[in-house]
This record gives C-alpha cells, structure tokens and sequence, in this order.
C-alpha cells in the first residue's frame, strides 16, 4: 500500500511516499508555503504537495492547531488565515475517493521520537518545536497528553507573556524583531556565530524568555527528556 505523507509547516510542506508494510520511503519533496499567503497561494502549494494523492491509496497529514483534525479543516488565525473554516482536502484537491488523516505535528515528531529517536527509554519526556510559530507537547508515562481537539493537552504557543503571547517572542518572528537589521533567523545565526554581538543577544533573549515559561511546566510533570527540534534548533 502507498501512502502520501506530508508535514505541513508554515514555510515548507515536507512529503514522501511510503511503501508498507515495510515502510519504504520514496518520492521525499519540499514544497515551498506561505503560511500568510492568500488563498490561491496556500492552494497552490497544497495542491503541488497533494498531486501524488492521485496514485496513492491514503493520504496522512501533520499540521499544525488550531486545526480540526477530525473534519479536516483549517482553524488558525495566527496563520493559514485567509484559509479559516476551508478544507483541507479541497484545497488540495485530494479525490474523494482518497482516505485522509490528520494529527497534529508535534505530537506526530514526539510519538516518532519516543519510538525510533532520542526519547527512547524515556517515560516523561517534553518536546519543543521552534520555527515559523511555537510548538510544544508533553508525554506522560509514555503516552502523549492530547486534547479533546487533537492538539497537544499542553500547550505553550499562546500563553499570555508581556504585550502578546509567548509565540511573538520565541519564534522565527520573534528573534527577528529583536534584530536591527532585515536579516532571516539563519543569515542572523551566522552572524551571530561570527561574533554579530546583537544577534547573538536577541538569540540568547528569546531562549531565556522560553526558560521562564517552560521550568514550572518542566517540573510540574517531572519531565525527564527535553527535546528541541525544528528549523530554529539548527541555530543552537
């Protein structure tokens, strides 16, 4: 059986095709998306992504909340916006005939790592995504705290911090803001590596401020595994 596997991040949707029961993965692509694009161009990158659908028997989705995983469609208003309330299988012109899933994507990268990655053995373990937005999700006695909506049960994105949230602060954006210059995080990583004194303090201040936020939580369910992942943890 062929499945399509996608993650859908805010810049770029990451797909391969998998062969079961083996998995054997094949077919691996990027897809660049614009996360606050309008609706013909988030369209357009779904649809680029979902044009193997056609050849394969199902369709398996991680994506980013607010997000209906049960209906399949887009509740964010943070990003994905002019997509609100849509479809998700329309907009990428997935067959009807075509079984799609849905989970969320931090808890889709935590139940892979407690499997097959670097929270093996782990009963307690926390993980922290940091790209375009703020993901957060904790594993309890080796099972993952989901909500009722398919979201992580805990969850840090929109925790109130200063004038925003704690996503406006600890993100792509986030460091961004913190930077005189017009620079991506990455290009602001190089430079701070090669000695850029204010890009390395506005590196060195979102992690303190993800610190503050994330110690009582760290205690409160006596995590024992932290995890970073994401595009941001290559800026380490």
């Amino acid at each position: 059986m062929a499945s399509l596997l996608l993650d859908v991040g805010g810049t770029f949707i990451k797909g391969a095709v998998a062969e079961s029961p083996a998995p054997v993965f094949s077919d691996r692509f990027d897809i660049p998306i614009d996360s606050a694009g309008n609706f013909d161009s988030i369209s357009a990158s779904l649809r680029a992504a979902c044009a193997r659908s056609v050849s394969c028997e199902r369709v398996a989705v991680a994506i980013p909340g607010p997000f209906d995983y049960a209906a399949g469609t887009f509740l964010m208003k943070h990003k994905f916006a002019s997509v609100y309330g849509l479809s998700f299988r329309a907009l990428a012109g997935i067959p009807q005939s075509v079984p799609v899933s849905f989970v969320h994507d931090v808890n889709c990268m935590l139940a892979g790592e407690m499997a097959y990655g670097a929270a093996r053995g782990f009963s307690n373990v926390a993980l922290v995504t940091l790209g375009t937005g703020l993901g957060f999700t904790v594993a309890v006695d080796g099972s993952i705290l989901v909500a009722p909506s398919g979201s992580p049960a805990v969850g840090i994105w929109d925790m109130p911090w200063r004038d925003g949230i704690l996503e406006d602060y600890v993100s792509s954006r986030g460091i961004r803001r913190l930077y005189s210059k017009e620079l991506s995080v990455k290009e602001m990583a190089d430079a701070a590596r090669a000695g850029d004194v204010e890009a390395e303090q506005a590196f060195r201040y979102a992690g303190e401020i993800l610190v503050q936020a994330l110690e009582p939580i760290l205690y409160q369910y006596d995590i024992e595994c932290l995890l970073f992942g994401g595009l941001l943890a290559g800026a380490f």
